[in-house]
Protein backbone atom coordinates (compact mmCIF):
# COMPACT_ATOMS: atom_id res chain seq x y z
CA UNK A 1 0.00 0.00 0.00
CA UNK A 2 1.42 3.39 -1.00
CA UNK A 3 1.80 6.02 1.72
CA UNK A 4 0.22 8.52 -0.71
CA UNK A 5 -3.10 6.78 -0.07
CA UNK A 6 -3.12 8.25 3.45
CA UNK A 7 -2.77 11.75 2.04
CA UNK A 8 -5.63 11.12 -0.37
CA UNK A 9 -7.87 9.68 2.37
CA UNK A 10 -7.18 12.65 4.63
CA UNK A 11 -7.82 15.19 1.86
CA UNK A 12 -11.06 13.58 0.79
CA UNK A 13 -12.53 13.17 4.28
CA UNK A 14 -11.38 16.58 5.54
CA UNK A 15 -13.15 18.14 2.58
CA UNK A 16 -16.31 16.10 3.19
CA UNK A 17 -16.37 16.90 6.89
CA UNK A 18 -15.25 20.52 6.71
CA UNK A 19 -17.89 23.00 7.81
CA UNK A 20 -18.37 26.49 9.03
CA UNK A 21 -19.86 26.88 12.50
CA UNK A 22 -23.52 25.89 12.42
CA UNK A 23 -25.86 28.80 11.91
CA UNK A 24 -29.61 29.18 11.95
CA UNK A 25 -32.17 28.56 14.67
CA UNK A 26 -31.75 26.11 17.52
CA UNK A 27 -34.76 23.89 18.16
CA UNK A 28 -35.20 23.94 21.92
CA UNK A 29 -37.28 21.79 24.26
CA UNK A 30 -37.48 22.88 27.89
CA UNK A 31 -34.44 25.06 27.31
CA UNK A 32 -32.28 22.31 25.81
CA UNK A 33 -31.17 22.46 22.17
CA UNK A 34 -32.14 19.24 20.37
CA UNK A 35 -31.92 20.36 16.73
CA UNK A 36 -30.89 23.11 14.36
CA UNK A 37 -32.76 24.57 11.39
CA UNK A 38 -31.36 26.92 8.77
CA UNK A 39 -32.89 30.34 8.12
CA UNK A 40 -34.99 29.32 5.11
CA UNK A 41 -36.49 26.32 6.90
CA UNK A 42 -37.08 28.36 10.04
CA UNK A 43 -39.03 30.88 7.95
CA UNK A 44 -41.23 28.04 6.64
CA UNK A 45 -41.87 26.82 10.18
CA UNK A 46 -43.24 30.23 11.19
CA UNK A 47 -46.46 29.25 9.43
CA UNK A 48 -47.06 26.41 11.92
CA UNK A 49 -48.30 28.82 14.57
CA UNK A 50 -50.11 26.11 16.54
CA UNK A 51 -46.83 24.21 16.94
CA UNK A 52 -43.88 26.62 17.10
CA UNK A 53 -42.79 30.03 18.23
CA UNK A 54 -39.88 31.19 16.10
CA UNK A 55 -37.57 33.80 17.56
CA UNK A 56 -34.39 35.48 16.36
CA UNK A 57 -32.22 32.38 16.77
CA UNK A 58 -34.42 29.76 18.44
CA UNK A 59 -37.53 27.70 17.74
CA UNK A 60 -39.62 26.46 20.64
CA UNK A 61 -42.88 24.59 21.00
CA UNK A 62 -45.97 26.50 22.01
CA UNK A 63 -46.88 26.09 25.71
CA UNK A 64 -49.69 23.64 24.99
CA UNK A 65 -47.20 21.10 23.63
CA UNK A 66 -45.71 20.36 27.01
CA UNK A 67 -44.86 16.66 26.84
CA UNK A 68 -43.34 14.10 24.50
CA UNK A 69 -46.69 12.70 23.38
CA UNK A 70 -48.23 16.04 22.38
CA UNK A 71 -45.03 17.20 20.69
CA UNK A 72 -44.76 13.90 18.78
CA UNK A 73 -48.32 14.22 17.48
CA UNK A 74 -47.73 17.80 16.39
CA UNK A 75 -44.43 16.96 14.70
CA UNK A 76 -46.05 14.09 12.83
CA UNK A 77 -48.49 16.56 11.26
CA UNK A 78 -45.71 19.02 10.47
CA UNK A 79 -43.63 16.28 8.84
CA UNK A 80 -46.57 15.11 6.73
CA UNK A 81 -47.18 18.63 5.48
CA UNK A 82 -43.48 19.13 4.66
CA UNK A 83 -43.49 15.79 2.84
CA UNK A 84 -46.49 16.89 0.77
CA UNK A 85 -44.42 19.93 -0.24
CA UNK A 86 -41.53 17.64 -1.28
CA UNK A 87 -39.37 19.34 1.35
CA UNK A 88 -38.17 16.03 2.83
CA UNK A 89 -36.35 12.97 1.57
CA UNK A 90 -38.37 9.84 0.88
CA UNK A 91 -40.84 8.99 3.64
CA UNK A 92 -39.66 6.00 5.69
CA UNK A 93 -42.51 5.53 8.18
CA UNK A 94 -39.81 5.02 10.81
CA UNK A 95 -39.81 7.11 14.01
CA UNK A 96 -36.60 8.44 15.52
CA UNK A 97 -36.32 9.29 19.21
CA UNK A 98 -35.14 12.88 19.67
CA UNK A 99 -32.55 13.29 22.41
CA UNK A 100 -28.99 14.55 22.69
CA UNK A 101 -28.04 11.51 24.82
CA UNK A 102 -28.44 7.95 23.63
CA UNK A 103 -31.01 6.06 25.64
CA UNK A 104 -32.41 9.15 27.38
CA UNK A 105 -36.15 9.78 27.44
CA UNK A 106 -36.96 11.46 24.11
CA UNK A 107 -38.28 15.00 23.89
CA UNK A 108 -40.48 13.68 21.06
CA UNK A 109 -40.31 11.21 18.19
CA UNK A 110 -39.96 12.30 14.57
CA UNK A 111 -40.31 10.63 11.19
CA UNK A 112 -36.87 9.67 9.90
CA UNK A 113 -37.34 11.58 6.64
CA UNK A 114 -37.51 14.84 8.64
CA UNK A 115 -34.42 14.21 10.78
CA UNK A 116 -32.02 16.35 8.78
CA UNK A 117 -34.63 19.04 8.13
CA UNK A 118 -34.76 19.64 11.88
CA UNK A 119 -31.08 18.84 12.48
CA UNK A 120 -31.81 16.37 15.28
CA UNK A 121 -29.19 13.95 16.59
CA UNK A 122 -29.59 10.51 15.05
CA UNK A 123 -27.99 7.20 15.92
CA UNK A 124 -26.78 4.48 13.58
CA UNK A 125 -25.13 1.07 13.73
CA UNK A 126 -22.60 0.06 11.05
CA UNK A 127 -20.80 -3.23 10.60
CA UNK A 128 -17.50 -4.01 8.89
CA UNK A 129 -18.09 -7.39 7.28
CA UNK A 130 -14.61 -8.94 7.23
CA UNK A 131 -13.13 -12.31 6.34
CA UNK A 132 -9.91 -13.93 7.50
CA UNK A 133 -8.61 -16.64 5.17
CA UNK A 134 -5.19 -17.92 4.11
CA UNK A 135 -3.46 -15.47 6.40
CA UNK A 136 -5.13 -12.46 4.79
CA UNK A 137 -8.03 -10.17 5.73
CA UNK A 138 -10.62 -8.97 3.24
CA UNK A 139 -13.65 -6.72 3.59
CA UNK A 140 -17.11 -6.71 2.03
CA UNK A 141 -18.67 -3.57 0.53
CA UNK A 142 -22.27 -3.14 -0.60
CA UNK A 143 -23.48 -0.95 -3.45
CA UNK A 144 -26.51 1.09 -2.49
CA UNK A 145 -29.57 0.99 -4.69
CA UNK A 146 -29.81 3.81 -7.23
CA UNK A 147 -33.27 4.44 -5.81
CA UNK A 148 -32.06 5.28 -2.29
CA UNK A 149 -33.07 8.77 -1.15
CA UNK A 150 -29.60 9.44 0.30
CA UNK A 151 -26.28 8.54 -1.36
CA UNK A 152 -27.82 6.45 -4.18
CA UNK A 153 -25.58 4.02 -6.09
CA UNK A 154 -22.59 4.60 -3.81
CA UNK A 155 -20.50 1.98 -2.05
CA UNK A 156 -21.29 1.38 1.61
CA UNK A 157 -20.45 -0.84 4.55
CA UNK A 158 -21.86 -4.35 4.29
CA UNK A 159 -24.36 -3.48 7.04
CA UNK A 160 -25.53 -0.12 8.30
CA UNK A 161 -28.74 1.50 9.40
CA UNK A 162 -30.37 4.07 11.59
CA UNK A 163 -31.53 3.14 15.07
CA UNK A 164 -35.27 3.66 15.30
CA UNK A 165 -37.17 4.66 18.42
CA UNK A 166 -37.59 1.77 20.86
CA UNK A 167 -34.75 -0.19 19.17
CA UNK A 168 -31.32 -0.87 20.61
CA UNK A 169 -27.90 -1.03 18.98
CA UNK A 170 -27.58 -4.83 19.04
CA UNK A 171 -31.17 -5.27 17.85
CA UNK A 172 -30.51 -2.91 14.94
CA UNK A 173 -27.33 -4.77 13.96
CA UNK A 174 -29.19 -8.09 13.76
CA UNK A 175 -32.15 -6.58 11.89
CA UNK A 176 -30.04 -4.70 9.34
CA UNK A 177 -27.63 -7.60 8.86
CA UNK A 178 -30.48 -9.83 7.70
CA UNK A 179 -32.24 -7.22 5.58
CA UNK A 180 -29.14 -5.82 3.90
CA UNK A 181 -26.88 -8.86 3.58
CA UNK A 182 -28.88 -11.98 4.44
CA UNK A 183 -26.77 -12.64 7.54
CA UNK A 184 -28.69 -14.91 9.93
CA UNK A 185 -29.30 -13.69 13.46
CA UNK A 186 -27.03 -16.27 15.10
CA UNK A 187 -24.10 -15.04 13.02
CA UNK A 188 -24.98 -11.32 13.15
CA UNK A 189 -25.19 -11.46 16.94
CA UNK A 190 -21.45 -12.23 16.96
CA UNK A 191 -20.65 -8.70 15.72
CA UNK A 192 -18.22 -7.04 18.12
CA UNK A 193 -18.73 -3.45 19.22
CA UNK A 194 -15.65 -1.40 18.29
CA UNK A 195 -16.48 2.11 19.48
CA UNK A 196 -18.34 5.09 18.12
CA UNK A 197 -17.75 8.38 16.36
CA UNK A 198 -19.72 11.52 15.56
CA UNK A 199 -20.56 13.05 12.19
CA UNK A 200 -21.76 16.62 11.68
CA UNK A 201 -22.32 17.80 8.09
CA UNK A 202 -24.47 20.38 6.37
CA UNK A 203 -26.23 18.75 3.43
CA UNK A 204 -28.85 19.94 0.93
CA UNK A 205 -31.57 18.19 2.95
CA UNK A 206 -30.47 19.78 6.23
CA UNK A 207 -27.96 19.05 8.97
CA UNK A 208 -26.70 15.52 9.59
CA UNK A 209 -25.79 15.10 13.26
CA UNK A 210 -25.23 11.41 13.73
CA UNK A 211 -23.47 9.15 16.19
CA UNK A 212 -22.29 5.94 14.54
CA UNK A 213 -21.79 2.77 16.60
CA UNK A 214 -19.08 0.71 14.88
CA UNK A 215 -18.95 -3.09 14.80
CA UNK A 216 -16.74 -5.78 13.27
CA UNK A 217 -18.24 -9.07 12.12
CA UNK A 218 -15.90 -11.86 11.05
CA UNK A 219 -17.66 -13.87 8.37
CA UNK A 220 -16.92 -17.39 7.10
CA UNK A 221 -14.80 -17.38 3.90
CA UNK A 222 -17.63 -19.04 1.98
CA UNK A 223 -20.30 -16.56 3.00
CA UNK A 224 -21.81 -14.54 0.13
CA UNK A 225 -24.10 -11.58 1.01
CA UNK A 226 -27.65 -11.58 -0.35
CA UNK A 227 -29.71 -8.42 0.02
CA UNK A 228 -33.28 -8.89 1.24
CA UNK A 229 -34.83 -5.42 1.26
CA UNK A 230 -33.83 -3.97 -2.11
CA UNK A 231 -31.55 -1.34 -0.60
CA UNK A 232 -28.33 -2.90 -1.97
CA UNK A 233 -27.85 -4.11 -5.54
CA UNK A 234 -24.46 -5.83 -5.39
CA UNK A 235 -21.54 -6.71 -3.12
CA UNK A 236 -17.78 -6.64 -3.48
CA UNK A 237 -15.08 -8.31 -1.37
CA UNK A 238 -11.72 -6.53 -1.44
CA UNK A 239 -8.31 -6.58 0.20
CA UNK A 240 -7.54 -4.05 2.91
CA UNK A 241 -5.22 -2.06 0.60
CA UNK A 242 -8.08 -1.89 -1.92
CA UNK A 243 -10.47 -0.80 0.86
CA UNK A 244 -8.06 2.06 1.66
CA UNK A 245 -7.93 3.02 -2.01
CA UNK A 246 -11.72 3.07 -2.27
CA UNK A 247 -12.26 5.41 0.69
CA UNK A 248 -9.74 7.82 -0.86
CA UNK A 249 -11.80 8.22 -4.05
CA UNK A 250 -13.55 11.65 -3.99
CA UNK A 251 -16.13 10.97 -6.71
CA UNK A 252 -17.19 8.56 -9.41
CA UNK A 253 -18.74 5.09 -9.53
CA UNK A 254 -16.51 3.68 -6.78
CA UNK A 255 -17.07 6.49 -4.28
CA UNK A 256 -17.84 5.26 -0.76
CA UNK A 257 -20.29 7.15 1.42
CA UNK A 258 -18.66 9.44 3.97
CA UNK A 259 -20.11 7.55 6.93
CA UNK A 260 -18.94 4.19 5.58
CA UNK A 261 -15.52 5.63 4.75
CA UNK A 262 -15.07 6.66 8.36
CA UNK A 263 -16.14 3.21 9.56
CA UNK A 264 -13.60 1.58 7.23
CA UNK A 265 -10.89 4.06 8.23
CA UNK A 266 -11.52 3.23 11.89
CA UNK A 267 -11.07 -0.49 11.15
CA UNK A 268 -7.86 0.05 9.16
CA UNK A 269 -6.37 2.17 11.94
CA UNK A 270 -7.30 -0.32 14.65
CA UNK A 271 -5.78 -3.16 12.61
CA UNK A 272 -2.64 -1.10 11.93
CA UNK A 273 -3.24 -1.75 8.23
CA UNK A 274 -2.17 1.70 7.05
CA UNK A 275 1.45 2.76 6.46
CA UNK A 276 2.63 6.21 7.46
CA UNK A 277 4.38 8.37 9.99
CA UNK A 278 3.00 8.78 13.51
CA UNK A 279 1.83 12.33 12.83
CA UNK A 280 0.08 11.32 9.62
CA UNK A 281 -1.78 8.49 11.32
CA UNK A 282 -2.70 10.80 14.19
CA UNK A 283 -4.26 13.25 11.74
CA UNK A 284 -6.43 10.45 10.36
CA UNK A 285 -7.50 9.40 13.85
CA UNK A 286 -8.52 13.00 14.50
CA UNK A 287 -11.12 12.71 11.73
CA UNK A 288 -12.96 10.19 13.91
CA UNK A 289 -14.53 12.59 16.38
CA UNK A 290 -15.33 10.47 19.42
CA UNK A 291 -17.58 12.98 21.16
CA UNK A 292 -20.40 15.02 19.64
CA UNK A 293 -19.72 18.67 18.94
CA UNK A 294 -21.72 21.00 21.22
CA UNK A 295 -24.94 22.20 19.65
CA UNK A 296 -24.36 25.94 19.87
CA UNK A 297 -24.50 28.96 17.60
CA UNK A 298 -21.67 31.43 17.00
CA UNK A 299 -21.82 34.58 19.10
CA UNK A 300 -23.44 37.64 17.49
CA UNK A 301 -19.96 39.18 17.14
CA UNK A 302 -18.71 36.08 15.28
CA UNK A 303 -21.76 36.25 13.01
CA UNK A 304 -21.01 39.87 12.27
CA UNK A 305 -24.04 41.14 14.17
CA UNK A 306 -24.32 43.85 16.74
CA UNK A 307 -24.12 42.14 20.14
CA UNK A 308 -25.83 45.05 21.90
Amino acid sequence: MEAAILTAIAARLRSALAREPLTGHLLRVDGEAVGIVDAARAQRLRAFTEVFTVGRDAIEFVPGLHDARSRSRAMAEVARELAREAALTAWRDEPYAVSERYGAAPAFVLERAAARYFGIRTWAAHVNGVVAAAGDTTMWFARRSPHKAIDPDMLDNLVGGGIAADHGVAETVVKEAWEEAGIPAELASQARAAGRFDVCRVNPDGVQRETVFVHDLWLPPGFVPANRDGEAVSHRRVSLPEAARLIAIPSGPDEVTVDASLVVLDFLLRREALPGEVAQLASLRALLRREPAPLTLPSPRTRGEDAT
